[in-house]
């Protein structure tokens, strides 16, 4: 089944991102929320038929933080199937790519 999901990863740590708030957001303005499993995951922030277009992930990744949040955009086409974006986060720097 097609569906976003996702992985955090403390990079600097070297330990999964337990406890991270997720915020999902579609083209037509549905959220989906859900937190960060203790291997630092969320395996169904969404499932079903995805829907073309920008879709916007936001990782609130601390207060204390350099970045307190980390928002990225991405494009879906639903003919592409699921889409899996991991997190990489380290004290000043993060990176995110399409997973598999």
């Amino acid at each position: 089944m097609a569906g976003i999901s996702t992985h955090v990863l403390d990079a600097a740590r070297g330990v999964p991102a337990a406890g991270v708030p997720v915020t999902l957001t579609t083209p037509a303005g549905t959220v989906h929320e859900g937190v960060t499993d203790a291997d630092g995951r969320i395996g169904d922030l969404y499932e079903g038929t995805l829907t073309a277009g920008v879709h916007t992930l936001v990782f609130t990744v601390g207060g204390a933080a350099f970045f307190p949040e980390v928002t990225i955009a991405f494009t879906v086409d639903p003919e592409r199937g699921h889409y899996h974006v991991p997190l990489l986060l380290s004290p000043y720097s993060y990176t995110v790519y399409r997973g598999s």
